[in-house]
């Protein structure tokens, strides 16, 4: 299946789990097109000062790959910076919370696999 950029659905979600500002996801396929358990697929775009606020993830993993800009990511226990290229993994109950706090948008392409029942 091939899902061009102009045929993908988009949202803007504000205070994203709490988190400042706007963040604008691109969902590249909906969970329902996939045969395996994914309950995300996108690209998230976070202008500066927006952010996802603190969540967990239980039962499921995140997998952030930051593709541009940078931010600071706080993955529960301590605040760490991340830029493009970086790739950030949570799950098994884990939490995690990212802000841009720089010039430029921070893209991130966003999975999330749930475990099996």
């Amino acid at each position: 299946m091939i899902r061009k950029a102009a045929e993908m659905r988009a949202e803007v979600r504000e205070k994203m789990r709490g988190g400042a500002g706007a963040v604008t996801i691109r969902h590249y396929m909906g969970k329902e097109e996939f045969r395996a358990p994914v309950r995300l697929c996108a690209r998230l775009v976070l202008p500066p000062g927006a952010g996802i606020g603190p969540h967990q993830h239980e039962k499921e993993d995140e997998i952030f790959i930051v593709t541009r800009g940078a931010g600071l990511l706080h993955d529960g226990e301590k605040e760490s910076r991340v830029s493009a290229g970086d790739a950030i993994l949570t799950g098994n109950g884990g939490s995690h919370a990212i802000r841009n706090d720089g010039p430029e948008p921070l893209e991130v392409e966003a999975i999330i696999v749930c475990y099996p029942a």
